[in-house]
């Protein structure tokens, strides 16, 4: 399942990316966009996983670095009888740790400096064994597209602003009118709510599964319900300075949680903290 979505995703890329050019450019346009699309494929497959690391400015560390830490990975990964992901950390304050990375054999967790400091133990052990499940649950390559994506059409939507702005855009009798202003309407203000609802469509279910496989791997599902509480606690009060939409959806906590906006909360990434912590006191009954 996660193979098609991947594949659907891409090919949305690429339709995406044609109707851009076809707007912009014509059928030069789109000649230009389909290799640039062929170009992003490529890309998103196999190096959108170290641009989210770089983008963030995720360190990589060895036990000779963080030896707990990277004790605590390895002992979960050996629970989880998958292969040790590399690990990394994030410099900031605020609390808050992802997963990343093409397929388990090829992957990466990080956290940040701030989760370290807030979370005892067993909760960070429950955060790092849900971003495992994500690995293992192989919700990773999709995840970093999706981020790839979503701020793929973030630009085309800043672009298509400064065009309307400039003047640009096709102005043949055939494009003009209504037609045209509809066009450009997707483009400023659709796209970047349909890149949320892709986010929407991926996000939810995968956190439930991830919650509920993490809770397993590490054996303390209440643990992990507890430091969801902390982190969502945090978020309220503080965003990640580097924080971006497009990559909201890959944290266990949307770094977004504090922003105060009702459209901001029917458009979460995530589902809500009770709700999560209510299934992983229903789980923690059941494997007492």
């Amino acid at each position: 399942m996660n193979s098609l979505k991947t594949t659907v995703l891409l090919a949305a890329l690429t339709g995406l990316m044609l109707a851009v050019g076809a707007f912009f450019g014509g059928t030069k346009g789109m000649t230009v966009m389909f290799v640039v699309s062929i170009l992003m494929n490529f890309f998103s497959y196999w190096y959108s996983d170290k641009l989210v690391l770089k983008m963030y400015g995720a360190r990589e560390v060895t036990i000779n670095d963080a030896p707990e830490f990277v004790r605590m990975v390895a002992n979960l990964a050996q629970k989880a009888r998958m292969p040790m992901p590399k690990v990394y950390i994030i410099d900031t304050d605020v609390p808050n740790a992802f997963a990343t990375g093409r397929d388990p054999e090829h992957a990466a967790v990080a956290a940040t400096t701030g989760i370290m400091r807030a979370l005892n133990y067993e909760e960070l052990e429950g955060v790092m064994a849900h971003e495992l499940a994500h690995i293992k649950n192989r919700d990773t390559l999709i995840s970093t597209i999706v981020a790839t994506i979503a701020g793929v059409i973030t630009m085309i939507a800043n672009i298509a602003q400064w065009g309307a702005f400039l003047g640009m855009g096709r102005s043949d009798d055939e494009d003009s009118g209504a037609a045209g202003l509809l066009e450009m309407i997707f483009l400023i203000v659709l796209a970047p709510i349909a890149a949320t609802l892709i986010q929407l469509g991926i996000s939810r279910s995968r956190e439930y599964q991830a919650d509920e496989s993490g809770g397993l791997i590490s054996g303390n599902p209440l643990a992990l319900a507890s430091a969801l509480q902390k982190i969502e606690y945090y978020a309220k009060h503080r965003v990640m300075p580097e924080a971006t939409p497009a990559t909201s959806h890959m944290f266990i906590i949307n770094p977004f949680s504090g922003a105060g906006d009702w459209v901001v909360s029917l458009f979460s990434t995530h589902p809500s903290t009770a709700q999560r912590v209510a299934k992983l006191q229903e789980l923690a009954k059941r494997v007492r």
